[in-house]
């Protein structure tokens, strides 16, 4: 059975550690994708800047990468760490 992951970026315009987090996740799903029983993925970016309740909690932390909801990484994305995660289970 396919398991299924939601990574969602959570940053805002302009924000140049964002637009690395960004990179390193498409690269880092492109790999995974290609792998063998690889998990399904699904890739979406909230801004702080749309929502006050995202931005009261991570406004000090952006970017912050989570995975199924729950804080991965913030600030700089380590393409290792995210990759075994995506993996794992």
């Amino acid at each position: 059975m396919t398991r299924d992951i939601r990574l969602t970026l959570i940053g805002k315009p302009g924000c140049h550690l964002c637009d690395d987090a960004r990179e390193v996740v498409q690269a880092v799903m492109a790999e995974v994708e290609a792998s063998d029983a690889a998990p399904r993925l699904h890739f979406d970016e909230r801004s702080i800047l749309d929502d006050e309740e995202l931005a009261t909690r991570y406004a000090e932390e952006i970017p912050v990468l989570l995975i199924n909801g729950e804080v991965h990484n913030y600030w700089r994305i380590d393409p290792v760490r995210l990759k075994t995660a995506l993996l794992a289970g």
